[in-house]
């Protein structure tokens, strides 16, 4: 499709999952608006002349949300000619067919591997009034080197690989995703520079094993280099990761953290759980004792780190005494945080067919108890906080009450979310605020005083640039792509598998 041919024609794009997802989203915006579409208004509700659906097939009800939704916009559909619906993302690369059958008022399937074909594709049904189902079985090309449209002027995602080559026996995404893919340094590090020119000063490398960097163009050490290179790179504040995986964080990576100023002392490690009999059912290549002994590097190595991880409960065979390893793995690890998952089984996985499933009511039991032991840490851990000084870079949609409280919120060096009070000079997203944290919470940390210090910064700027070229424009905002702010570590594996 020419510029020509889709000028004026909205489009709105509904993402589900994990950053990489997020970031797909952000490309496939870029791609859209490259051809000519424009955003619809935030209000549209499914009125956008296209409506993009980017899926997740990690969680067991990800089909019926899909379908729920896609049920919800057939009569639209039925009203406005000339409407198009298109599904990509993990699910269309797994159910392909299956969708345009269940849901056949949908336009266009496309898979992982071939999102830059979107805009023709659309063309294409549009022509022939058909239909287009396009699932590629491998990476066409790097999606890096696809148009762009990123959510924030201060915070980037840069995907350094795509794709896993583990085999965790839960996990349906390398099926879905293909082999590991790994991008050359010199393009990864021109892509950050482009981006603190631009005026990001944060950024968040992305994999879906990201610390096993290296091993698709031989070098085991790549990764550690790469974050070194970064903290080379003038004007680039803050650099994060996600999502590591316990067998390939070696001693380099923990020193390249401790050793480069701008690597933050943040880090997103899913455990899954903390049974060996578990993890070996699960093809986890460690077991509790070589976990909790990477937690001990980092903790001596950056006493002030803030650690998080994903947990699945309730997988098959797992007993109340395995149950009870992943509790004092809990314990001793002190996570500032856990994303806790019931065990959900997801066709095409080994998983699915083990013995011992276990009855959803003694996973919902354990569930709970876990979650609230991880509460109760949580909140002890970020008591630790209060009185501590922290620099908070200010973010956009972080803060729901803000408007109501007259705060602003952020994330600390460590990510950890702080609402503060706002200061009396302007303060931008992408500013950094200096407070003092005077109170804690589970889930957040407040700094209730007058700022210590308020610094303006080149991402402010680009911040306040571009939201003023955009209120000149009649575009809205993309409806259903989460914020992006400083980017969380939440899901950071997102699909919970790494």
């Amino acid at each position: 499709m020419t510029a020509q041919d889709a000028l004026n024609r909205s489009y709105e794009i509904r993402t589900y999952g994990c950053q990489m997802n997020v970031h797909d989203s952000e490309r496939l915006s870029g791609l859209l608006e490259d051809a000519g579409y424009v955003r619809a208004p935030v209000d549209a509700d499914g009125d956008a002349d296209v409506v993009v659906f980017n899926t997740c097939a990690v969680r067991e009800n990800a089909d019926n949300k899909l379908y729920g939704n896609l049920g919800r916009l057939a009569p639209m559909k039925t009203r406005r000619p000339g409407m198009q619906i298109a599904v990509g993302g993990c699910l269309a690369q797994k159910d392909r067919d299956t969708i345009v059958r269940r849901a056949p008022w949908v336009d266009v399937v496309f898979g992982t591997h071939n999102i830059g074909k979107l805009p023709v594709l659309l063309e294409r049904s549009r022509i022939e009034g058909e239909a287009q189902v396009e699932i590629a079985e491998s990476l066409e090309a790097f999606p890096s080197t696809l148009p762009t449209r990123r959510e924030s002027a201060y915070a980037a995602w840069v995907s350094i690989s795509v794709g896993c080559n583990n085999t965790c026996t839960f996990c349906i995404v390398p099926a879905l995703r293909g082999k590991e893919k790994d991008r050359r340094p010199g393009d990864i590090l021109a892509e950050i520079e482009a981006l603190v020119d631009e005026g990001v000063s944060e950024i968040t490398l992305l994999g879906q094993n990201v610390n096993a960097y290296g091993s698709d163009i031989g070098d085991r050490e790549a990764f550690s280099k790469l974050l070194r290179a970064c903290g080379k790179i003038e004007g680039l504040e803050r650099v994060r990761f996600t999502s590591p995986h316990p067998r390939d964080f070696t001693d380099d990576v923990i020193a390249a953290m401790a050793e480069t100023p701008n690597v933050m002392p943040q880090l997103h490690m899913p455990m899954q759980s903390g049974s060996d009999t578990v993890l070996k059912a699960m093809r986890r290549s460690y077991r509790q004792e070589r976990f909790l002994g990477i937690i001990d590097k980092v903790r001596a190595a950056i006493p002030h780190a803030a650690i998080s991880t994903d947990i699945i409960v309730g997988f098959p065979g797992e007993t109340e005494e395995d149950f009870q390893q992943t509790m004092h793995a809990v314990r001793e690890a002190r996570f500032a945080q856990a994303f806790t998952f019931q065990y959900s089984k997801r066709p095409g996985t080994p998983a699915a067919t083990m013995e011992g499933q276990v009855p959803k009511e003694v996973v919902q039991e354990r569930y709970m108890r876990l979650s609230a032991l991880q509460e109760e840490i949580s909140w002890a851990e970020n008591k630790t906080q209060v009185g501590r000084t922290v620099d908070v870079m200010v973010a956009e949609g972080e803060g729901r009450k803000d408007g109501a409280t007259h705060r602003l919120s952020g994330r600390a060096p460590d990510s950890r979310l702080v609402h503060f009070t706002k200061p009396d000079t302007e303060v931008r997203p992408g500013d950094v605020v200096t407070v003092e944290i005077t109170y804690a919470a589970p889930h957040h940390l407040l700094a209730e005083g007058p700022a210590v210090a308020v610094r303006r910064t080149r991402s402010g700027d680009a911040w306040e640039k571009r939201n003023t070229t955009a209120a000149a424009k009649p575009a809205g905002v993309m409806l259903g792509l989460p914020g992006i702010g400083a980017p969380e570590p939440a899901a950071a594996g997102g699909c919970g598998c790494d």
